[in-house]
C-alpha cells in the first residue's frame, strides 16, 4: 500500500461547496451585484481564492481592484467557514483506517490559515501529519513544488504515494510529481474534468470508503 497519500480538501475531504457558494454571493452583494447559482460559483473553485474572485468579479462585471475584492472575499468566508462545510460521508471512517498504516498529508489550494480552522473545526487535523495551504511558500496547485516537499518531508519515494482528489490540478500536480492519482468522483471538481483526462488517473472512487479497498491494507 502507498506509505504517503496525499488529500486534496475542498471536495475531497469536505463538501464545502454551500459556504464557498455563500462568500462569493456575499461579495457579489457588497457591490449590489444579484446572487450567481451556487453551481456556478462552485465551478469557479479550485485555484485558490484569489483566482475565484477574479473570475467571481469578471462574471459579474464588477470593476473593482482585485485586491479589494479578495478582501471582502476572505473576510465573508472567514464568517461563514464552518456554517455547513462537513466531511464527506465515509471520510472519517476511511481516515481512521489509514492513519494507523500510512502517513496522511493535505495538499490545498485554500489559504492555509483557513485550512487549519476548518480541519480543526471538522475535528480532522489530528489525522495528518503535514499540511501545506495555497498561500504557502510553495505555491498552487498545479505547481508540483508543495507535493515534492510533502514527499521529502515523509522520506517517500513518488511511486510510494498516492494524490487522491477531485480536480483536474489534482491530476496536473500528480503527473508532475510522477505520482499515482485517485480521482474522487463524488466531489464538485471532477465535474469539470473531461472524460479524457478522468481516464489519466490510475485509480477512481465514487465515496471515501472506496479507497480502504482499492488499497490493500496488508
Amino acid at each position: 500500500m502507498p506509505a504517503l497519500f496525499v488529500f486534496d480538501l475542498d471536495g475531497t475531504l469536505v463538501d464545502s461547496s454551500q459556504d464557498l457558494a455563500d462568500a462569493g454571493n456575499a461579495v457579489l452583494e457588497i457591490y449590489g451585484r444579484p446572487a450567481l447559482p451556487r453551481q456556478q460559483v462552485v465551478a469557479m473553485v479550485g485555484d485558490g481564492a484569489r483566482e475565484l474572485v477574479r473570475r467571481l468579479i469578471a462574471a459579474a462585471g464588477i470593476d473593482t481592484p482585485l485586491d479589494e475584492a479578495l478582501a471582502n472575499f476572505l473576510e465573508c468566508y472567514d464568517q461563514c467557514l464552518l456554517a455547513t462545510t462537513r466531511p464527506y460521508d465515509g471520510v472519517c471512517a476511511t481516515l481512521d483506517a489509514l492513519a494507523p498504516l500510512a502517513r496522511l498529508a493535505v495538499l490545498t489550494n485554500k489559504p492555509e490559515a483557513a485550512t487549519l480552522r476548518l480541519l480543526d473545526g471538522l475535528d480532522l487535523r489530528r489525522y495528518f501529519s503535514d499540511v501545506i495551504g495555497g498561500d504557502s511558500p510553495y505555491g498552487r496547485k498545479p505547481d508540483p513544488t508543495g507535493l515534492f516537499a510533502l514527499l521529502a518531508r515523509a522520506d517517500v519515494a513518488t511511486e510510494n504515494a498516492l494524490m487522491v482528489g477531485d480536480s483536474m490540478n489534482d491530476l496536473l500536480v500528480a503527473e508532475a510529481a510522477t505520482v499515482p492519482m485517485c480521482f474522487a468522483r463524488y466531489g464538485f471538481g471532477y465535474q469539470q474534468v473531461l472524460d479524457q483526462d478522468r481516464l489519466r488517473a490510475a485509480h477512481t472512487i465514487d465515496a471515501p470508503d472506496e479507497l480502504v479497498d482499492l488499497v490493500p491494507l496488508g
